[in-house]
């Protein structure tokens, strides 16, 4: 699939125009729905520097996204068009209900692993044992 990903309130906590801290989870839900092959795209209101620092932010934290406020990677951005991105999903923290939580959008986008938790540590590296919910919670 390919999932639009807000920034602001959805991979950090809202401090902009600076940068938040991490939201618990944001980058290791990122880098596994990555290795299952989902196409990722950052949509957000950010442009100019801190659109560039939030990128960076997210290449030093180990997520590359397939495009940026676009569709895909060798769109022109067009002022005279819609400037919506065309999506299967779109993960942000204004929709109706709020931010669910990168724990739950696991869940949704894996309800055939219902039974099985995401192989990663809060820190976004591969764990070799162990319960991923569990270990948050010890």
């Amino acid at each position: 699939m390919t999932l639009a990903i807000d920034f602001d309130g959805t991979i950090v906590e809202h401090e902009y125009p600076k940068i938040g801290k991490e939201l618990t989870f944001a980058f290791s839900t990122l880098k596994e729905l990555q290795k299952q092959g989902h196409k990722l795209i950052l949509w957000t209101y950010r442009a100019g520097k801190e659109l560039d620092d939030a990128v960076e932010f997210c290449r030093k934290n180990g997520v590359e996204f397939y495009a940026i406020n676009k569709n895909y990677p060798e769109e022109k951005f067009d002022e005279t068009i819609s400037r919506k991105i065309l999506a299967d999903v779109y993960i942000d923290d204004r929709n109706v209900g709020g931010f669910l939580g990168w724990s739950k959008i696991w869940q949704v986008l894996n309800p055939h692993l219902s039974s099985q938790e995401p192989n990663y540590n809060r820190y976004g590296s591969e764990k070799k044992q162990g319960s991923f919910f569990k270990n948050l919670f010890r």
